[in-house]
């Protein structure tokens, strides 16, 4: 990565997370603190109005704004295959945004950049049908506002069980999406394809999220 791309990075960071220790700046760059404190005073001399806190962190003045985003042929390569993929593989809504996101990209970009990018990149539709798409909405929703979501589950076995689950999280496995949930019905976590749901309705309970039920200990059960 070029220097000037890293300072770039180093100034994203610093606005995103102020006030940030340079350990943790350090970390997060996978950079020696030493060369962290260069990099601090490269921006000072720039013009970019970081200052540090002894005990606290650097920070970034109150009205600093970065210029106009500059990316990479690489990076919009990224980020366009990164939008085709949530049209393709989400809910009806978010494909919606995602289109029009894509047009507004691609309204402001040369045309060989565009040409080039069409002719590479394609994301094949994997929810074609309605119901899979209208889980993937209702679950996400449930997984942002922390509803509890009672399903009818038709697992691999053909067995048809129906519970109260806490989700946690939707995971893409190249092809198939499972909601990451805890399960009322075993007091254990469990992945549920969603597929596989036949019926689902989010109800009014909201669960809490506490030292047991939570995205870091689902994580931890899953590695086991």
């Amino acid at each position: 990565m070029r220097k000037a791309d890293r300072l770039f990075q180093l100034t994203n960071i610093i606005r995103a997370r102020q006030p940030i220790t340079a350990e943790e700046l350090a970390s997060e760059l996978e950079v020696s603190v030493r060369t962290i404190y260069r990099y601090i005073d490269d921006l000072s001399v720039s013009g970019i109005p970081v200052f540090g806190i002894a005990g606290v962190g650097y920070q970034l003045h109150d009205k600093f704004e970065l210029p106009p985003l500059n990316l990479t042929d690489s990076e919009l390569d990224a980020l366009l295959l990164g939008v085709r993929m949530v049209g393709s593989w989400t809910s009806d809504e978010l494909s919606e945004s995602a289109h029009s996101l894509e047009n507004k990209i691609e309204a402001v970009l040369p045309n060989r950049l565009i040409d080039g990018y069409k002719r590479a990149a394609y994301s094949p539709n994997i929810l074609a049908r309605d119901k899979d798409r209208n889980n993937w909405e209702v679950m996400h929703g449930a997984v942002k506002n922390l509803n509890s979501v009672f399903i009818e589950y038709n697992s691999l076995n053909g067995k048809f069980t129906s519970r109260v689950i806490y989700p946690l999280g939707l995971f893409y496995w190249g092809g198939k999406w499972t909601v990451g949930s805890w399960c009322t019905l075993r007091s254990e976590f469990r992945d549920f394809r969603l597929d596989r749901i036949a019926n689902l309705r989010v109800m009014d309970e909201k669960y809490q999220v506490g030292k047991t039920i939570n995205l870091d200990s689902y994580f931890s059960s899953v590695n086991k």
